[in-house]
């Protein structure tokens, strides 16, 4: 018999009866595998969740702990989420293909996570920004950041890069490792203890699959080719998926992704860029907008060197497009609370009837 514990699993609430706890090692399509006591089993949604997910984020996704009605002979049904202690997200353009956006969702990539391993590739496709961008969005989430510089096998003077990292993100472990060879790999343990479980996060090519397959002791993922001329990598990982290591962590590996939309960002910002915003209350003027304004302590800092101009604009970036989001999805969600006030009074007005 699997102890559920092993996999984070803790008891809050006594059990209703005839339901089984379970976490959620994999989802493919619509059918999850979900890790139980009794062992792995195959699950589906209970037809409740569809009717009363007001959002796709009300939807289990890998990493979840929930409760089902146990088949041994058959298929689940999943029955309850519990309630999640972390999560990372991102916005999902609908319409951004066909050249402008005309929605914009958050959509899970993983929750219920102690660490977010931000694996970022030491090669051609090094970007600090980027690294950055994962940085902001992972302080949202409730984990604890650790940035991965991996193929430092591939990189003579890797050491240079992983200073710039350093510079940005300076109160955030940063490890540069090389699966292949096993440098900087031993660092990893004090992450890696029974019972937690860790997010892998990054582009396409940037190496989680090797990382995964270094950490597993054996192949569980094919690890495929990049490309020569700019180090980019194909998607290896096709869909999310829980892995119990052989020390007792997990890990969830997610495919890469081609680009990373902040989502409600603003705490995730305030947390990265805290450098910048603390220069605001030196402003002489309480409504600094830090342009032209006499006594901005912004422009005197980028002036005398102790604020990179890099840094601002980045900051400002993403500020930007976070605002932009936040419109779209306020939109959305007030479309989706008048939505649900008509069909209340809809049904309101059958039963007078």
């Amino acid at each position: 018999m699997i102890n559920l514990k092993d996999y984070g699993y803790i008891v809050t609430e006594p059990l209703p009866d005839g339901l089984l706890p379970g976490r959620i090692t994999e989802l493919q399509r619509e059918r999850y595998t979900v890790i139980t006591e009794r062992g792995e089993v195959t699950a589906t949604l209970k037809g409740a969740f569809f009717h009363n997910a007001q959002i796709r984020e009300d939807l289990p996704c890998v990493g979840d702990f929930v409760l089902l009605q146990y088949n041994d002979t058959g298929t689940s049904l999943i029955s309850k989420l519990l309630p999640r202690n972390t999560k990372f997200s991102r916005a999902d353009f609908l319409g951004h293909k066909a050249g402008h956006v005309k929605t914009v969702y958050e959509q899970l990539v993983a929750v219920n996570f102690d660490y977010v391993f931000i694996v970022s590739s030491l090669n051609l496709d090094f970007s600090v920004n980027r690294i950055i961008r994962y940085l902001t969005q992972t302080r949202r989430s409730g984990g604890m950041p650790v940035i991965i510089l991996s193929k430092a096998d591939l990189i003579e003077d890797y050491e240079q890069r992983v200073k710039e990292v350093q510079l940005v993100a300076s109160d955030v472990p940063v490890h540069a490792v090389s699966s292949h060879t096993g440098q900087g790999m031993p660092e990893l343990s004090e992450y890696l203890q029974p019972g937690k479980t860790i997010v892998f996060l990054g582009m396409s090519g940037v190496g989680k699959s090797s990382l995964l397959n270094a950490l597993m002791e054996q192949e569980v993922m094919a690890v495929k080719g990049i490309r020569e001329y700019d180090s980019r990598g194909r998607h290896t990982t096709t869909h999310r998926q829980l892995f119990m290591l052989p020390c007792g962590a997990m890990i969830i590996d997610t495919p890469g992704m081609r680009e990373l939309g902040l989502y409600d960002a603003e705490e995730g910002i305030s947390a990265v860029f805290s450098d910048v915003e603390e220069l605001f209350v030196h402003c002489r003027f309480s409504n600094c907008e830090h342009q032209t304004e006499p006594g901005c302590a912004v422009k005197a800092a980028i002036k005398d060197g102790s604020l990179p101009m890099e840094q601002w604009k980045r900051y400002l970036a993403q500020k930007r497009e976070t605002k932009f989001i936040d419109d779209k999805t306020s939109f959305m969600r007030e479309k989706r609370a008048s939505g649900k006030e008509l069909s209340q009074f809809t049904r309101h007005l059958k039963k007078r009837r």
